[in-house]
């Protein structure tokens, strides 16, 4: 049960990069029309700092866990 909520964990926290990632090239930047309605609205810095803010989070976590992981396989293997 523990190994499903880390890879959930894991899986939720990419899909929120790609979508921060994703989501400027997704609006146009010139245009509020287009990012009026989205969360954060109905400004551009309120739109991307809903996207992007979740997404700077969920990289650390991604990045935190590769670095955990690798540092376990690192002790393991040289026992």
């Amino acid at each position: 049960m523990n190994m499903l909520l880390k890879v959930l964990a894991l899986l939720v926290a990419a899909a929120v990069v790609v979508r921060g990632v994703a989501e400027p090239f997704l609006i146009d930047l010139t245009d509020p029309s287009t990012y009026a309605g989205h969360w954060g609205g109905p400004s551009l810095i309120g739109v991307l700092a809903v996207s992007l803010g979740p997404a700077v989070l969920a990289a650390m976590y991604l990045y935190g866990s590769v670095v955990r992981w690798r540092r376990r396989e690192v002790v393991s293997s040289t026992k």
